[in-house]
């Protein structure tokens, strides 16, 4: 069995610390949100253009509640359903100082959330050619991972399970695949519930794990902020330590050879 390599979380020639990457939504209060940042060590945060409102009256506006000095903002596309929608939300994000990096999302379905493949190729290719680092939401297609990258993608972002199901990874071996296929960072998105899936991602190679709901609708948030934070690198160091062949059968701990009486 061929000894993992490790290698730094590096994404468009920028290299982080840490391999989480954490949302800005559904968090009972912006404070929380903040708390749960800090928790998790995340230096990579997703926000949702097309929900991120600078005029917010009462509460401060959310961006005021992250560490711009330690965190770096990749605005989504979330909720866009087209190729034209996206783009624009892009170029939005741009005008407004947020980033050249985001995280694009075309949606091609609105009860599974699933990620409409031609569009989000379609809409990467403009982007790319616009001077904008893409990280795409996309299926667990090997085939498709591959076409992003081509595009100019700076990593491809295959879902473990529906957006915000808890399922976590559901389909291990097309993640496997992806991997292979790409060179580009590989990082799921979508579908985790615990800390357990983390680790789970993490453990089979993926480069890195991007979550939301999982944390923020967790009944103690900062709680789980701490334990995904905790299982990223549990299951990251895992995956270099190299795991153990299953058996179909029992196999001693100790060796036998040599015991008295034998």
């Amino acid at each position: 069995m061929t000894q993992p390599v490790d290698r730094p979380f590096t994404i468009a020639g920028v290299t982080f610390g840490s391999r989480l990457i954490v949302g800005t939504g559904k968090y009972p209060s912006h404070e929380v949100m903040r708390q749960c940042h800090q928790a998790s060590g995340t230096q990579l945060v997703t926000v949702a253009v097309r929900r991120l409102d600078l005029k917010a009256p009462g509460e401060a506006p959310l961006l005021s509640f992250i560490d711009r000095s330690a965190i770096r903002l990749l605005p989504n596309t979330a909720g866009c359903y087209t190729a034209d929608d996206a783009v624009r939300t892009c170029h939005l994000a741009r005008e407004l100082g947020l980033s050249d990096w985001v995280k694009l999302e075309v949606l091609g379905d609105e009860r599974t959330l699933y990620p409409d493949v031609e569009a989000t190729l379609a809409a990467a290719r403009r982007l790319v050619k616009e001077g904008f680092t893409v990280l795409p939401y996309t299926s667990d297609d090997p085939v498709v991972a591959k076409r992003l990258e081509e595009a100019g993608c700076a990593a491809v972002m295959p879902l473990a399970a529906p957006i915000g199901s808890g399922l976590g990874v559901r389909n291990p071996h097309n993640l496997r695949l992806v991997m292979e296929a790409v060179k580009v960072p590989v990082i799921v998105d979508a579908g985790v519930g615990t800390a357990s899936d983390a680790a789970i991602a993490m453990e089979l190679g993926c480069d890195g794990l991007l979550l939301n709901t999982a944390i923020a609708a967790a009944q103690e948030p900062v709680r789980m902020a701490r334990a995904m934070r905790q299982a990223v690198e549990a299951g990251r160091d895992a995956f270099l330590a190299g795991r153990i062949p299953m058996k179909p059968y029992a196999s001693a701990s100790s060796p036998v050879v040599g015991l008295v009486g034998r």
